[in-house]
């Protein structure tokens, strides 16, 4: 972009700022947040990224940018293939000739970067933290970006992770961008929580895996949508299938499908399977989810582009 950059300071209480003069080493002990934080901002007179400021939107993004359609990637639990799914929806979008960014919201277990081969450090500017580019140019952000060692853990109490969230929607330089797919920690938690109320969510995806649609865990993301007012554009079943190599025959691994059902009972109007292959996270392993060609999501995207009508 042609400015003069700096590194990102981080410390107990989130990112704290990028400039000459804001910054110092990153270190371990960084990522434990101090036992002396109650949390309460009104006891605590240090300058850290969970104290709100006052008379300022809560939805408002960052000023240099212009983001048009916000889209959350939930699931109810955890190992369900949600930043995969999150990441092929963009690429897809991306390959259409959209302006696509993914806000890696998942702090404590990123992996957006890893899917997409992307390892350089984030840096800011004037107008704020710059994303990291895909090579088909999608914009990225992650706490992996931040961090010296991206095996380095995170270990921030809810507030905190939900206050850098914020950031990320609020001090990203995102540029223009048409769509923005926000891949969400799995539950129902703070995080998704923070989401839904900063950010303007203009649908959420749920991601889920055929042995999980006999339980309650999917109804809990469905209900929590109802809850804060955000349609929901579709369901995705990951490893809903396998299909044999030698005679094309499905094989339904964890059990036949409740997708329809499901949907159904939820007034849900979209839904996709995608089978158990091997290629798929082969390419994200070697960082290369833009070469995986596939079409079983076209209907989920048919509807993300309907929510600019």
């Amino acid at each position: 972009m042609g400015k003069k950059r700096y590194s990102i300071c981080i410390d107990y209480f989130g990112i704290q700022g990028y400039g000459p003069e804001a910054c110092h080493p990153i270190t371990k002990e960084v990522f434990i947040l101090s036992e002396e934080c109650t949390h309460d901002c009104s006891t605590c007179a240090a300058n850290c990224a969970s104290r709100e400021k006052k008379n300022e939107d809560p939805k408002a993004g960052n000023p240099a940018s212009s983001v048009k359609k916000v889209i959350a990637v939930v699931s109810g639990k955890g190992g369900v293939g949600k930043s995969m799914v999150t990441s092929l929806l963009a690429c897809a979008q991306r390959k259409k000739g959209s302006s696509v960014a993914i806000m890696d919201a998942d702090i404590t277990g990123p992996s957006i970067p890893k899917v997409f081969g992307v390892n350089e450090r984030a840096m800011g500017v004037e107008e704020g933290i710059v994303p990291a580019e895909t090579r088909t140019g999608i914009k990225l952000m992650s706490m992996n970006l931040l961090l010296d060692n991206p095996t380095d853990p995170v270990v921030w109490r809810g507030p905190i992770i939900g206050g850098v969230v914020q950031q990320f929607w609020k001090e990203v330089w995102w540029g223009d961008v048409d769509y923005m797919f926000v891949d969400m920690p799995p539950g129902t938690g703070d995080v998704p929580l923070t989401v839904f109320q900063s950010l303007p969510v203009d649908g959420i995806v749920i991601v889920t895996s055929p042995q999980e649609l006999v339980s309650v865990i999917v109804e809990k993301a469905v209900k929590m949508a109802e809850l804060m007012n955000i349609p929901v554009l579709g369901i995705v079943e990951n490893m809903s299938y396998f299909v044999c190599p030698d005679c094309g025959k499905k094989h339904y691994i964890f059990g036949e499908s409740r997708l329809e059902e499901l949907a159904k009972a939820h007034n849900i109007p979209v839904t996709a399977r995608l089978p158990i292959d091997p290629a798929i996270p082969q390419a994200a392993d070697a960082g290369d989810i833009e070469g995986v060609e596939t079409n079983m999501l076209d209907d989920i995207l048919a509807a993300v582009e309907k929510t600019r009508e």
